[in-house]
């Protein structure tokens, strides 16, 4: 499990101030992991750390914390002669309080810090050298206790890409992409029939007959790939994501089929400038034409247009500090 950085940040946003309540250490049977979290703000909570009873206390106190203006408190709970649940173990519990300006300061992918607030501000030996390790190798451990404090990996904040198409180039395109760590992949058809039945982990599919209507409810800054069986669909799906809005929108096609949708696009009532944010045709045709040979290419493009949006959006909470991150790197 991960601090989810955007869902801390979107809470932040609509209510100020929330508190996080994680499970920070776990003693014999309990209801959760280490690392479970809910969150907590007046009148609502979201998330869970399970338990019932525990649950309701935790919420109970990190409500108390919103009242005071507390910043920080660290329970322990045995689960069954303080609760009377039927778990016989016993969870510490961390209540931290987050706004903006605590937002800003979660800089790093794994967020360390002492249990006890009277310990040294430096994080000790232990701590250095896992950081160090995961910057290293690139992998994530896992929430943990460690000589006092406690850490946890960080959620990526994840691109949205839209696939729209599961046919040979659509099937070749997911597979490149949906290893990549920072990408969060929606694959849409007309019909579940459509998709392979073995599609990679982690790849979201959307099979609705209606794939227009769809693209009203993909995020504002997805990026876009249409590349259907239906050249109808493709138009359709360009024009509806033209009125609903995107990052980047990348059409297959010829330079000939490309004429033809931007004389209907403007015929649709599209303005020349916003057309032309379509890129059309895609991909590398010096690579050939082979299917994964054609994903290669508009796998490339797109990652281009994604780090490009990257390095001019600054994540959730990381506003005013990516120069001084990148100024450390150079």
């Amino acid at each position: 499990m991960s601090l989810d950085r955007a869902t801390l940040s979107q809470a932040v946003a609509e209510s100020g101030t929330v508190v996080r309540i994680v499970v920070a250490e776990v003693q014999g049977s309990a209801p959760r992991e280490v690392g479970a979290a809910m969150l907590v703000w007046p009148g609502a909570q979201s998330g869970t750390i399970g338990g019932g009873a525990l649950e309701f206390d935790a919420a109970a106190t990190a409500r108390d914390m919103l009242a005071r203006g507390d910043r920080r408190r660290v329970h322990k709970a045995l689960l069954g002669p303080d609760l009377g649940q039927c778990c016989g173990g016993a969870v510490t519990l961390l209540f931290e309080a987050w706004d903006r300006s605590a937002l800003d300061g979660l800089v790093d992918d794994l967020f360390a810090r002492p249990m006890d607030t009277q310990a040294p501000a430096t994080p000790p030996l232990s701590v250095e050298r896992l950081r160090a390790q995961a910057r290293g190798s690139g992998a994530r451990p896992s929430p943990r206790l460690l000589d006092g404090w406690f850490i946890e990996p960080v959620e990526r904040v994840r691109a949205p890409v839209w696939i729209w198409g599961a046919g040979h180039v659509g099937q070749a395109l997911v597979s490149t992409l949906a290893p990549h760590p920072d990408l969060a992949l929606t694959w849409a058809d007309t019909g579940a029939a459509r998709f392979p039945a073995d599609p990679p982990p982690g790849v979201t599919r959307r099979p609705t007959p209606d794939l227009a209507a769809a693209a009203a409810t993909a995020p504002a800054d997805a990026h876009h790939i249409v590349l259907t069986y239906s050249h109808a669909l493709d138009l359709a799906l360009c024009d509806a994501l033209l009125a609903h809005g995107f990052s980047s929108l990348g059409l297959i096609g010829s330079a000939t089929k490309w004429a033809r949708f931007r004389a209907r696009l403007g015929q649709m009532g599209h303005s020349a400038d916003a057309i032309a944010r379509i890129q059309c045709p895609i991909g590398d045709k010096g690579l050939g034409k082979h299917p994964q040979a054609i994903a290669v290419g508009v796998a490339y493009g797109l990652l281009r247009e994604v780090a490009k949006k990257e390095a001019s959006s600054p994540a959730p909470g990381d506003e005013g500090n990516r120069d001084d991150r990148r100024a450390a790197d150079a």
